[in-house]
């Protein structure tokens, strides 16, 4: 269903797959297409910084004077801010001990992704902003209640004007920088295995392992503006969860949200060996039998949360192989 035989498009994923284990040899990075690694080697070589292993809770970069904090946000993004998702005293405390934090901009309307300017906080002078905002946006409530979410965003305006900062252009693409032949090896491969398969900036969000998933459903792989995952020759369409083990994440399951799943033909969970770039297990579950179960578990969720006084931050919930019986999942491949 995409421009290309299966053995063409496996032998370029192949590929992706060796770049990442040289990756992994070289440099003790994995996994670098997933999240937002992707997006931090590529400021990390214009930085000529060295990567750090690891994804959320660690720290994203290192040189010989500290550590760093990397936040960006996408050209594509609703957002044009940086958002802290969690504004405990752990995190507040956590980036006095960094070298810096730098708010980067990112401008994906074309691959590869340019890393174009960024402002640079140092680190105690970032946590005790934080600190500040934070403790301002408790007094003020703009919403007329607590922020239940304990998220916060920052502007570039805002850093600049109250912290007396500017931008940092990057005027010239560094080609000489440590990962630089490697990110031209990526963007040459994702940029065949676009014009192959007309999926637009396959290398961000969850679209590679989306799109391995696919390779074994003979389903198609769309953009996010369609409102759906895939669809299929006869044009139903799917919702793709994808993970690593058999745990599958919803997030933000609003009513809206909810109503969209029962619109597709049907919900597909899938384990994917990130390493390997392999798809391990893909089963299909009805949707109406995962809106129930979702509302069940969030429910539960909620009842726990209000039994130890505690606040429920997010609408997320996951599904596991214990639910697999009861959303009435049947194994499709492997």
């Amino acid at each position: 269903m995409y421009n290309a035989s299966k053995d063409q498009l496996n032998n370029l994923i192949y590929s992706l797959e060796q770049i990442q284990e040289k990756f992994l040899r070289n440099y003790g990075v994995d996994d670098i297409f997933s999240n937002s690694k992707f997006y931090e080697i590529i400021m990390a070589n214009e930085l000529e910084h060295d990567a750090i292993p690891g994804h959320s809770g660690s720290r994203d970069a290192r040189d010989n004077e500290g550590e760093y904090e990397y936040k960006h946000f996408k050209e594509s993004s609703s957002n044009h801010s940086w958002t802290f998702n969690d504004y405990s005293e752990t995190t507040i405390q956590s980036l006095e001990e960094v070298k810096a934090v730098i708010f980067a901009h990112i401008d994906d309307r074309y691959f590869p992704p340019k890393f174009d300017w960024y402002i640079k906080v140092d680190g105690p002078t970032c946590s005790k902003y934080l600190r500040n905002r934070t403790e301002d946006l408790l007094k003020r409530k703009p919403k007329g209640r607590e922020n239940a979410r304990k998220m916060i965003n920052f502007s570039a305006l805002q850093l600049e004007n109250d912290l007396n900062l500017k931008k940092t252009i990057v005027q010239t693409t560094n080609k000489n920088g440590k990962y630089s032949a490697d990110l031209q090896e990526i963007t040459n491969i994702s940029t065949t295995l676009e014009k192959l398969t007309n999926i637009s900036q396959i290398l961000t969000s969850n679209k590679i392992w989306e799109f391995l998933v696919s390779l074994d459903l003979n389903h198609i792989v769309l953009s996010e503006q369609s409102g759906h995952d895939a669809k299929d020759i006869s044009g139903n369409y799917y919702e793709y969860k994808v993970s690593k083990n058999r745990s599958w994440n919803f997030q933000d399951i609003s009513d809206n949200v909810l109503n969209k799943y029962t619109k597709e033909k049907t919900i597909i969970l899938a384990v994917v060996d990130k390493q390997k770039m392999q798809v391990k297990e893909i089963y299909g579950a009805n949707p109406n039998l995962v809106v129930k179960r979702l509302k069940e578990k969030l429910q539960e969720k909620t009842q726990r949360f209000k039994q130890h006084n505690r606040q429920l931050r997010r609408l997320q919930v996951s599904l596991s192989i214990g639910d697999l019986q009861r959303i009435n999942a049947t194994k499709l491949s492997k």
